[in-house]
């Protein structure tokens, strides 16, 4: 299950479009019982990165209608909602989104352009940038992430 359902699910049952730090944290650790403290706080600093939720005085609102997102019946996160993604990763997801496509076509599209445009001399990172261009979707919040992963595996091939 994604970040984005745990999320709208605590402002949904809440009933409210404004939470507090401690609201969120008690919703996800002890009223539901799905992590602990340090977890569900972990789990607010993910949101807030991946640009689902903002802090406006104090109080968080989310940056999308939770309303919208679908929460199955007997909804649990599992752990992995707590692990970063990487931004390839996400950056495809957001692609896959506008375009209104899955991520395999976005995917192969980008494996198209690194294979067929660059001859295989191109890194995912930069054909995922490529892609988002195309289809107009930002990417700044990814860029240092990106360059980062670029020059960690620049290092690791000159090793």
């Amino acid at each position: 299950m994604s970040l984005k359902t745990v999320v709208a699910a605590a402002f949904r049952h809440l009933r409210k479009e404004r939470l507090q730090k401690v609201e969120f944290i008690y919703y996800i650790s002890i009223d539901r019982k799905w992590m602990n403290k340090d977890q569900a706080a972990l789990l607010l600093e993910r949101a807030r990165d991946e640009g689902l939720i903002t802090q406006v005085d104090g109080a968080w609102i989310p940056a999308f209608d939770p309303a919208e997102v679908e929460i199955p019946l007997g909804f649990r996160p599992s752990a992995d909602v707590l692990e970063k993604h990487d931004p390839v990763e996400r950056l495809v997801g957001e692609i896959a989104q506008k375009a209104g496509a899955d991520t395999k076509s976005i995917y192969a599209e980008m494996n198209m352009i690194i294979s067929d445009s660059f001859h295989g001399n191109l890194m995912p990172e930069a054909a995922v940038v490529i892609l988002a261009r195309r289809y107009q979707v930002p990417f700044g919040k990814y860029r240092a992430e990106l360059s980062e992963q670029l020059i960690q595996k620049a290092q690791k091939k000159t090793e």
